[in-house]
């Protein structure tokens, strides 16, 4: 007796083990895959507050919360159920859609450079009156669960594409660990940003040593800077991700000449640098990829705005 619940007790064991290193397995896969999809991660964040400004203080974390849940529902009950069919069925098509949504990166980022530049303007604007608050909250959050869904569906065809060759569970484990941390991390965030300035004011208002006080002012004169610098971050990181995965896309389907420039170009800055090689060599790969991202979003661009909508006028 005591032989056999040693056995049992032994066998346990191993399989806690083995769940353990699965859980950690699937852990490391779940990072892996998370940093893959950085850019629009920061994107995501750098977008988000601009759908609570023109509120009170008061709805600014209410709405945050009806958009993260948005974002949850959106990733577990919509994407992850897709991602892993389209993986299990048609594993082919996983990379041409990644491609589509590379495509659409490029184009989001062009847009904005080219506003930045001068360009018409493509986007929603906030120069309209607002005459019924409560309705004009649901429109924003729905409009943020929009654009949410689609950013969504890039951090999970960029996570889904790291981890194809993982069992459907495995898969399954990892693609939703994925979309909670990123979720949390990214309205989290959200969250601490449109709050800053609260923060400053309260820290100026209601403290009586003088850091406090500079520390609040510090804040309050930040905020603006912050926004401006994620817009600038979040572009940037929308064509450098959205050009890389275009270019790698294109190597896996036999386009091999852009992935062999910007490698040959990454390598040959890599030993030429010695001690800081392998930040530049990156540095070097994410800005040709991002010039790569930018040059396929401006021509995306004006088709879209320039030749179609040229055409649609002359047939009208």
């Amino acid at each position: 007796m005591p032989t056999g619940l040693v056995a049992l007790l032994d066998d346990i064991s191993v399989i806690a083990k083995a769940a353990a290193a699965s859980i950690d397995d699937v852990g490391v896969a779940a990072a892996k895959a998370g940093t893959k999809a950085a850019g629009v991660v920061i994107d995501d964040a750098a977008v988000t507050p601009s759908y609570v400004t023109e509120f009170t203080p008061d709805r600014e974390l209410p709405i945050i919360r009806k958009i993260a849940l948005g974002s949850l529902r959106n990733k577990l009950l919509i994407l992850l159920p897709a991602a892993l069919i389209l993986s299990q069925f048609l594993p082919w098509a996983v990379t041409p859609l990644l491609m589509l949504g590379g495509l659409f990166l490029c184009y989001e980022g062009a847009e904005k450079v080219m506003e930045k530049l001068g360009g018409d303007k493509h986007g929603e604007t906030l120069e309209d009156e607002i005459t019924d608050l409560a309705e004009f909250e649901k429109e924003r959050t729905a409009g943020a669960i929009r654009t949410d869904f689609i950013l969504s569906a890039e951090i999970m065809a960029i996570a889904l594409a790291e981890v194809a060759g993982e069992p459907l569970l495995s898969r399954a484990a990892i693609l939703a660990l994925v979309g909670i941390v990123i979720t949390i991390m990214v309205y989290g965030a959200v969250a601490l940003i449109v709050k800053m300035d609260d923060i400053g004011l309260h820290l100026v208002d209601n403290r009586h040593t003088e850091f406090e006080k500079s520390l609040g002012r510090g804040l309050l004169h930040a905020m603006p800077r912050l926004l401006a610098a994620l817009s600038v971050i979040g572009t940037a990181a929308m064509l450098w991700v959205g050009g890389q995965i275009v270019i790698h896309g294109a190597h896996e389907l036999g386009l091999h000449a852009p992935s062999d420039l910007v490698h040959a170009m990454e390598h040959a800055v890599h030993e030429a640098t010695g001690a800081l090689g392998g930040l530049l060599g990156w540095l070097t790969n994410a800005t040709l990829s991002g010039i790569a991202g930018l040059v396929l979003g401006v021509i995306i661009a004006v088709v879209l705005h320039k030749v179609l909508k040229k055409e649609a006028g002359v047939h009208a």
